[in-house]
């Protein structure tokens, strides 16, 4: 069990998380805020937190003048997923690593060289924070799928490398075909593949490429993408109750890995874990 959204989960708290630092905003505003959500996914009974370094990297920081920050901001995101991790059982702590640019914007992806320096530094400083595994999450290219996961693997740390699909599902954003982003990550063995942060309606299409490269893989979805206005924000409507019937059918399907992204929050893992005791 992952967590669920941090980013959108501390927007419902108050703290606005405008571009570029997004979560970035409460390391620097609200630590306390941001550790006190981490805390409610412990209490909710996932077994793993993400810590807040979604725009850590000295690549996105160098934007708002922060880049020489990145190692400090990095361990700090740690250290608070880390002490809300101490909730009297075992909880893995995981580092974040997404892409360089927006996520949403395939067309930003910067060059190779460029990918492998920065995601390096960043994939180094997870390390060096005490990330007990490395999320490579949100790839929407399969050149920079390979070089964040490449980066990831240098470690030494365990790697899960978690890709994002259009609105056919079987394609990244870039529009290359996801059984070709599993093809070029397979080479360096990250532990499990997954999918996130497309709505619960498309994930159906996604495992099947992810269960034909014989990895174990994981699904953890968003509420709808983002919309022009809060309002329009996550319009998938979807209760913590059938997120976790619907989490349920993917764990059927073969599922190792499940958890939330934009729009989820505690409640809707709160269920799913309850869903899967009791199942």
């Amino acid at each position: 069990m992952l967590d669920g959204a941090t980013g959108t989960e501390l927007e419902r708290r108050g703290l606005a998380c405008t571009l570029p630092l997004w979560s970035t905003q409460a390391l620097l505003e609200a630590p306390n805020l941001l550790e006190h959500v981490h805390s409610d996914y412990a209490r909710a009974g996932v077994d793993c937190l993400t810590a807040a370094t979604f725009r850590t990297q000295r690549h996105v920081l160098r934007r708002a003048g922060l880049g020489g920050r990145a190692s400090e901001l990095t361990g700090r995101a740690l250290s608070l997923a880390r002490a809300a991790a101490r909730e009297g059982r075992e909880i893995w702590v995981a580092g974040s690593s997404p892409p360089l640019e927006d996520c949403y914007r395939p067309d930003l992806t910067p060059d190779d060289s460029t990918l492998e320096r920065e995601h390096a530094h960043h994939c180094e400083a997870l390390a060096e924070g005490g990330a007990e595994l490395i999320l490579v999450e949100t790839m929407g290219t399969v050149r920079e799928a390979r070089a964040a996961t490449a980066a990831a693997v240098a470690t030494g740390l365990p790697v899960v490398t978690s890709f994002i699909g259009d609105e056919r599902g079987s394609r990244l954003l870039s529009g290359e075909p996801l059984e070709a982003a599993v093809e070029a990550v397979s080479p360096f063995s990250p532990v499990a593949l997954a999918v996130n942060c497309i709505p619960t309606s498309r994930v159906e299409v996604c495992w099947r490429a992810l269960e034909a490269s014989g990895s174990p893989f994981g699904i953890y979805p968003n509420l709808g993408m983002p919309g022009a206005t809060p309002q329009q924000a996550y319009s998938e409507e979807c209760t913590p109750g059938a997120f976790a019937e619907r989490a349920l059918r993917w764990v059927e399907a073969g599922a190792s890995i499940v958890g939330g992204c934009c729009g989820t929050r505690p409640d809707h893992l709160r269920a799913v874990c309850h869903a899967l005791r009791k199942r």
